[in-house]
C-alpha cells in the first residue's frame, strides 16, 4: 500500500458552509488522517495523509466540497508522507 500526503488550499465560498465538518467526516470514512481549518483570508486549508487512493479522493472532494460550498480553485501541494497524525481534526 502506497502512502501519500497532500496539503490543500481551497478558495471560494468555503467558510460558513460546513466545509470543515463535512471534510472531517469524509476523511474519517476513507481512513485519512490530518487536519482542516479556516484561514483568515476566507480560504480553507487542509493536510491529508494515508493510503494514496484515499488521499487522492480527499483532494478531489475539496474541488467540490459540501453542497452549499462554491469552490473556485484548489491549490494542491503533494509532499512526502510523514505519518505524523493519528486521526483527523477540524480546527
Amino acid at each position: 500500500m502506497v502512502k501519500a500526503r497532500v496539503h490543500v488550499f481551497v478558495n471560494g465560498i468555503v467558510q460558513g458552509v460546513f466545509f470543515r465538518q463535512k471534510t472531517r467526516r469524509e476523511a474519517e470514512i476513507l481512513g485519512v488522517t490530518g487536519w482542516v481549518r479556516n484561514l483568515p483570508d476566507g480560504r480553507v486549508e487542509a493536510v491529508f495523509e494515508g493510503e494514496e487512493t484515499a488521499v487522492k479522493a480527499m483532494e478531489e472532494y475539496c474541488h467540490r466540497g459540501p453542497s452549499s460550498a462554491i469552490v473556485t480553485n484548489v491549490d494542491s501541494i503533494w509532499e512526502l508522507y510523514r505519518g505524523e497524525f493519528s486521526d483527523f481534526e477540524a480546527y
